[in-house]
């Protein structure tokens, strides 16, 4: 009896636990090709504290916090500068909007609950818990990872907020070559499956995309040739917010967990 991915391509964006993850996609018969587009995350200590300072001196109405490690930096970044107490003061006095339980736990371990979440682990539940929330002229803080949230943006600049970004870490793009080729080798149909395992990746494939003014014809062929398998709910918010519609994505987000799902679904869908 022939394995679910027999002959099939898999792609992995991933820079670690790829060769785990090469291992399971060869025991369901596919042939795993690594493609990293994670990039580089750095921390940006010098930019961030200017930020921080921005904020603990100007004040804010509400921060949104994404990340829970983002979350732990901040603090971290503030004590080594002795803005630490301030940074908690502001915290404190202020709304917090927290995504994901990662989030909550780094606002728990000292003291803090926020004053709204999401329902989900991603951006959209936290925009929808927000919906009703008044900005108009609120200053608002966003605490981002690596890149900006162009929903988020787009969420508060309708809201009319006063917006200011806070990244601890920043995300330098994968070689420009690199990228290059899973492009064409998906527009070209040379594989058959690509899988993400965080926003980063989607965005830089989709960077690329757009830099090239293909970005339609990229998610078109997601949508009708070559599967894209997300790890988690938020990655898969990634590939959504690029039109991706067809994807698969497992319950538990975890890497062995996807690549079992994919070999699920090939096996129903062919």
């Amino acid at each position: 009896m022939a394995k679910a991915l027999t002959g099939k391509k898999v792609v992995l964006t991933a820079s670690r636990k790829v060769e785990e993850m090469s291992t399971l996609i060869e025991k369901q018969g596919g042939v795993p090709l690594v493609r990293s587009m994670q990039g580089t995350v750095y921390v940006a200590e010098e930019s961030v504290i200017d930020e921080l300072k921005a904020v603990i001196e100007n004040g804010v109405d509400w921060f949104v916090l994404t990340t829970g490690i983002g979350t732990e930096k901040l603090l971290e970044l503030a004590e080594g500068v002795g803005l630490k107490e301030d940074l908690l003061q502001l915290l404190e006095k202020t709304n917090i909007a927290a995504r994901g339980y990662k989030t909550k736990n780094a606002l728990k371990k000292h003291g803090l609950t926020p004053t709204i979440s999401d329902d989900d682990g991603t951006t959209t539940g936290l925009i929808r818990a927000m919906e009703a929330i008044d900005f108009k002229g609120k200053k608002v803080a966003v605490q981002l990872h690596g890149v900006p949230s162009p929903n988020l943006r787009t969420f508060f600049q309708e809201k009319e907020a006063v917006y200011a970004e806070v990244l601890p870490y920043r995300h330098i793009a994968p070689d420009a070559a690199d990228v290059k080729k899973l492009y064409l080798e998906i527009i070209e149909q040379q594989v058959d499956a690509v899988c993400f395992t965080t926003v980063l990746q989607v965005r830089a494939l989709f960077d690329y995309a757009s830099s090239v003014q293909s970005s339609s014809e990229l998610a078109t062929c997601f949508n009708e040739k070559v599967l894209a398998v997300a790890v988690g709910k938020l990655t898969a918010e990634g590939l959504t917010d690029v039109k991706v519609t067809r994807m698969v994505v497992p319950e538990r987000e975890r890497m062995g967990t996807m690549i079992i799902e994919l070999a699920k679904y090939v096996e129903a869908n062919g």
